[in-house]
């Protein structure tokens, strides 16, 4: 009955913002707004309900009352009527059409409020029976909510190991990933040693801890004391002896082999071989850096994203020699600190970074076609991505992803095969020197706060008489993250659909109306999505290329969710 009593309460221009963009208010706020009469401590919750019986309260509802209006008016106000439009244009600008909810939520102010309750709740019966019964819908619940809670209930966990207790982790690289993750783990009450080279970088990983806190008093989550018992908890050192007694080390380093492996083999020497070690190595296979641990079995990948504090998945990467009991340990120690888990197996990118490169590569590879920037950046965002491809080039960095290039050659010899983005990328940071938004200038001009595409591209990369039509460059946008994680699923890098689901939803946004980024094929229709791609790789070229499996599949009748 939301849509129908809340505007009743507060008037539609105070209720509709807070039911179409799902605002939350705070306790304070709800009061002043009138969508609570009371507030009232818990501990006195009964003697003030009893104290309003015995003063005569009525449970009687202001739109129950004779001669009740709206307040502030109703739909045939012409002021009203004007901000009604305003908001249907912000909801379709925002979602891009990919949500019915906000939109069945207008229509439910709009044709309920001018009838009498009753009515208005019948209207909403039914618009909440159309969109409960979306793949949309399904989707969310599916994957959003349940997928979710299976993963933090850490059902990947072997269940013959005991529980571990953490009280005493290191963090090596006080960089704005290492002391994100010290961040986040001293707020879970953990000891935190934070480790670089220089004491001096050590200290200002903890400083940045210290802003991250600073923005969580400024917000009411977290008060002046409990700050500072989350910042003592931090020490800050550029001494490999001070590991010692750590339950844990995450090296968070600088994505170099050569720095990752004198890293690990130093703190090996203060710890000894039984302490957990986890890489957070987003791109370098962990069974090849185990090897400079002495016990590879007790060696681990643990992928965080950027920024830590925001970010909930940690990807959990199992080498081929780890055990299942350092697996169930790491699983242990990223539910102490409040993280998602999705386990992964090992490989060249593991799951997350092979499949989220692939789109902004495919940005790349558009932009190289002569696809003008701008339909690409909003394709991108209009299938529900948080960014444009290049945008997101651009916060990587172009000179990472050009080391990454570089390194993946090195490493496959004559199996290497580039990617359609490498000119792009090699033109970026070799000719141009434009090699992200830390620079100030990739894809996009980024001045006075303000990012904005580069006039230069067009000199580049004229843009092509004949331009495609946003619907074919979201196709490919998204077509081709999914091929690749269906890849990864072939391969054994991900264990299952769901867990490819709530790796890619957590990892990189990648868009929740879809369900994930495997759900999003049985979205499109199995049969369907490999028709596609086989058009795809005909003009596109054979990354487009569906794999076998998928095309066993098609026809079958199965989705893939059910057959995977």
């Amino acid at each position: 009955g939301g849509t129908q009593r809340l505007p009743r309460l507060i008037g539609i221009r105070a209720a509709v913002p807070l039911m179409a963009e799902g605002k939350r208010l705070p306790v304070a706020d709800a009061l002043k707004a009138g969508i609570v009469h009371a507030v009232v401590p818990a501990d006195q919750l009964i003697d003030q309900a009893r104290a309003w019986i015995l003063a005569g309260g009525e449970a009687l509802q202001p739109w129950d009352r004779k001669g009740f209006r709206l307040p502030g008016g109703d739909l045939t106000h012409p002021g009203l009527q004007e901000f009604m439009s305003v908001v249907i244009a912000k909801v379709h600008e925002r979602t891009a059409g990919n949500y019915p909810a906000p939109l069945n939520i207008l229509s439910c102010v709009y044709e309920g409020t001018g009838s009498p309750i009753d009515a208005g709740l019948d209207i909403e019966s039914r618009y909440f029976g159309v969109t409960a019964a979306t793949v949309q819908a399904e989707n969310l619940i599916r994957s959003g909510f349940l997928a979710l809670n299976d993963a933090r209930k850490l059902k990947a966990r072997p269940k013959d190991v005991p529980k571990a207790e953490f009280r005493k982790v290191g963090v090596l690289g006080a960089g704005l990933m290492g002391s994100g993750i010290a961040h986040a783990c001293a707020s879970a009450g953990l000891e935190t040693v934070l480790l670089d080279r220089e004491q001096a970088l050590a200290e200002r990983g903890k400083a940045h801890a210290e802003k991250l806190l600073g923005r969580e008093v400024e917000r009411g989550r977290l008060d002046a004391d409990g700050s500072a018992a989350v910042l003592a908890r931090i020490t800050p050192t550029a001494d490999y002896a001070t590991l010692a007694g750590c339950e844990l080390v995450i090296e968070a380093v600088f994505e170099q082999r050569e720095i990752k492996a004198e890293a690990t083999r130093r703190t090996a020497e203060a710890t000894g071989p039984d302490v957990l070690f986890g890489s957070n190595t987003s791109t370098l296979p962990i069974t090849g850096l185990a090897e400079h641990w002495p016990r590879p079995d007790n060696f681990i990948g643990l992928h965080f994203f950027s920024p830590v504090h925001r970010m909930a998945l940690v990807e959990v990467i199992r080498g081929r020699q780890t055990s299942d009991a350092c697996l169930a340990q790491a699983l242990d120690f990223v539910a102490r600190i409040g993280k998602t888990p999705v386990v992964v197996n090992d490989s060249r990118g593991f799951f997350t970074s092979r499949v989220f490169t692939t789109y902004f590569e495919e940005g790349m590879a558009l932009l190289a076609e002569g696809v003008a920037p701008a339909l690409i950046e909003n394709a991108g965002r209009q299938t529900g991505m948080p960014l444009g491809p290049l945008a997101v080039a651009d916060e990587v960095a172009l000179d990472l992803l050009h080391k990454v290039i570089t390194q993946t050659r090195a490493d496959l010899g004559n199996a290497y095969t580039a990617p359609a983005s490498a000119p792009v990328i090699e033109l970026f940071v070799e000719k141009l020197g434009r090699v992200g938004k830390k620079a100030g200038k990739g894809f996009y001009d980024y001045a006075d706060g303000q990012r904005r595409l580069w006039p230069g591209l067009a000199e580049q990369f004229p843009v092509a008489a004949t331009q495609p039509d946003v619907a074919a460059v979201k196709q490919r946008l998204l077509h081709i993250q999914a091929l690749e994680a269906m890849r990864c699923l072939d391969q054994g890098v991900v264990g299952s659909t769901t867990d490819a689901d709530v790796a890619s939803l957590l990892g990189w946004g990648f868009p929740p109306w879809t369900g994930g980024v495997l759900s999003y094929v049985d979205t499109v229709g199995l049969d369907r999505f490999v028709a596609e791609c086989e058009s795809l790789a005909a003009h596109a070229g054979d990354r487009f290329a569906p794999p076998d499996s998928l095309r066993k599949l098609a026809g079958s009748g199965r989705s893939l969710r059910d057959a995977r």
